[in-house]
C-alpha cells in the first residue's frame, strides 16, 4: 500500500517536473522594451485599421509558443541614434556642411510595431541607414531655401521644418522621432567665420574700451587717494598749528593773568566812580526839570493857548462881516437887475416896430467868353519893411574878375583847356589836333584848323 503511494506520488511528481519543464520551453515571455512577434499555425488574426495582420503581437506579457509550429521573433522597442551628415547648397549658393543626430525608435502602437516588423524584423541594424536618406533629403530640400543666416539664427525653425515634413514616412516606417538635433553647420568657403569677424572685432573693441576704462578707472582711484592723503596730511598739520596755537594762547594768558588781574581791578574802581558821577547828574537833571523847565513849560502853554483864542476869535468876526458885507451886495445886485429889466420891459411896450426894408437887386455882369471872371488874383501885400530884394550885395559886372572860358587851366595838366592841344605826327612835319575825330585806326587823322600857329599854343 505504501508503495503504491509513493508510486503515485512519484510518478506526479515527475509529472510535474515534465511539464514545468515543457512549458519552460514552449513559454515565452516579451520583455519591456521589446515587442514579440508570433507567426504559424494557431496565431491570432489581429485587425488593424483597414488590414489584417497575419501574426501575433506580444508587449509586456508571455504566451505559448509551439515549436515547430510557430516562430517567435523579437523586434526590439529601445530608442536609437543615428548621425546625419548631409552636404547641401543654400538659398544664397553657398555650399555647406549640416551635421545632425536623429534619436528615434519603434511606435508603442500596435500599427507602428507591424510596419516596423514588416520592414525591419530581419534587418534592424539598417534602419541608421534609411533613417539617415530620410533626412538627408528632408535637409536638402528644407536648406535650399533658407539663407546662411537664417541657418544660424533659427535653428529651432529648421528642425521643426524637417520633423514636420519626414513625419509621414517616419509614420509608414514605424518609426517615432524622439528628438532632431542640428549640431554643426560649416562650410569650406569661410563665409561663417567672416560673419562673425564684426561681432568678434566689436566684442574686441569693447574690450580694448573696458581695459582703457579699467585703467582710467585705477589711475583715478589712485589719484583721489593720493589727494585724500594728501588732503588728510594737511587737515592733520592744521590740526597740530591749531593745538599748537591754543598751547601758546594758554602760556600767555597763564603769564598775563597777574597784570590782567590788576587791570580788571582798577578798571571796576573807574566804573564804579563813572556810575557814581553819572547818577549825580541824573539827580540834577530831574531838579532841573521839576523846578525850572515845568513851571516855565506850564506858563508858556498858557501863553500859547490865550494868543490862539484871541487869534480864533478875530478870525471869526472878520468872516462874519465878510459874509454880510457879500450878502448886501448880492441884495443890491438883485434889486439893480430887476429895476433895469422893469425899464426895459417898459420902454420896449412903447417903441415901434420898424418894417424891414427890402434888399436891392444887384445886376450880374454877362459872361464873356474869353475872359477869366474867376478866381480873381489876389492882390500882393506890401512888404512890411523896404528891404533890398537880395541877401547879399550884387557883384559888379565890369571890370571882369574871372579868366575866361579858354582861359582856365586844366585840374589835370595845369595847362590851357581850350584851344585843344595839338601833337605833331612822328612821320611828318604836319601839325594834328589831338582832338579831332576819326573813323578809323587806319585813317589818316585831319589837319587841325590851329595849324601854322604853333608859336601861339605850347605843344604837348
Amino acid at each position: 500500500m505504501n508503495a503504491n503511494i509513493l508510486a503515485i506520488i512519484g510518478a506526479a511528481v515527475v509529472a510535474v517536473i515534465v511539464l514545468f519543464i515543457i512549458l519552460r520551453v514552449l513559454w515565452r515571455v516579451a520583455e519591456p522594451n521589446e515587442a514579440m512577434i508570433i507567426s504559424g499555425l494557431g496565431a491570432k488574426k489581429i485587425q488593424v485599421g483597414e488590414d489584417s495582420l497575419g501574426f501575433k503581437i506580444v508587449t509586456g506579457k508571455g504566451t505559448l509558443v509551439l515549436p515547430g509550429f510557430q516562430t517567435a521573433r523579437r523586434l526590439s522597442l529601445d530608442t536609437r541614434s543615428a548621425e546625419i551628415v548631409v552636404s547641401c547648397v543654400t538659398k544664397q549658393g553657398i555650399p555647406v556642411r549640416v551635421q545632425g543626430a536623429v534619436i528615434y525608435k519603434v511606435g508603442d502602437d500596435f500599427v507602428s510595431i507591424a510596419n516596423a516588423a514588416r520592414r525591419f524584423l530581419d534587418q534592424q541594424n539598417a534602419m541608421d541607414t534609411r533613417i539617415h536618406s530620410v533626412f538627408a533629403g528632408h535637409l536638402r530640400s528644407i536648406i535650399g531655401a533658407l539663407t546662411v543666416e537664417e541657418l544660424i539664427r533659427d535653428r529651432e525653425r529648421l528642425t521643426a521644418e524637417v520633423r514636420s515634413s519626414s513625419a509621414n514616412e517616419m509614420s509608414k516606417l514605424g518609426l517615432v522621432v524622439d528628438s532632431l538635433q542640428i549640431q554643426e553647420i560649416d562650410d569650406a568657403s569661410g563665409y561663417i567665420a567672416n560673419l562673425g569677424k564684426p561681432h568678434a572685432a566689436a566684442v574686441a573693441a569693447q574690450a580694448r574700451i573696458a581695459e582703457a576704462q579699467r585703467d582710467q578707472e585705477a589711475t583715478e582711484a589712485e589719484q583721489v587717494a593720493a589727494a585724500n592723503k594728501a588732503s588728510a596730511w594737511r587737515d592733520s598739520q592744521i590740526k597740530q598749528s591749531s593745538y599748537q596755537a591754543e598751547i601758546d594762547q594758554v602760556s600767555a594768558r597763564t603769564k598775563q593773568a597777574g597784570p590782567l588781574a590788576e587791570a580788571t581791578a582798577r578798571q571796576e574802581v573807574v566804573v564804579q566812580e563813572t556810575r557814581a558821577a553819572q547818577l549825580e547828574a541824573d539827580l540834577s537833571e530831574q531838579r532841573l526839570q521839576s523846578q525850572v523847565r515845568k513851571p516855565a513849560d506850564a506858563k508858556a502853554y498858557e501863553t500859547r493857548t490865550l494868543a490862539d483864542a484871541d487869534r480864533d476869535a478875530q478870525i471869526a468876526k472878520a468872516q462874519a462881516h465878510a459874509k454880510e458885507t457879500e450878502l448886501r451886495a448880492v441884495a443890491d445886485a438883485t434889486s439893480v437887475k430887476a429895476a433895469a429889466l422893469a425899464q426895459a420891459e417898459a420902454t420896449k411896450a412903447r417903441v415901434r416896430p420898424r418894417r424891414p426894408r427890402p434888399r436891392p437887386t444887384v445886376r450880374r455882369r454877362p459872361h464873356r467868353l474869353g475872359r477869366r471872371v474867376w478866381p480873381r488874383r489876389r492882390p500882393r501885400r506890401p512888404r512890411a519893411s523896404p528891404r533890398p530884394r537880395r541877401s547879399r550885395p550884387a557883384r559888379p559886372r565890369w571890370p571882369r574878375t574871372r579868366k575866361p572860358l579858354w582861359r582856365r587851366s586844366s585840374p589835370r595838366t595845369g595847362r590851357p583847356s581850350w584851344p585843344p592841344a595839338r601833337r605833331r605826327s612822328p612821320t611828318s612835319t604836319t601839325w594834328w589836333c589831338s582832338t579831332a575825330p576819326r573813323a578809323s585806326p587806319s585813317c589818316s587823322p585831319r589837319p587841325c584848323r590851329w595849324a601854322g600857329r604853333a608859336s601861339a599854343w605850347p605843344v604837348s
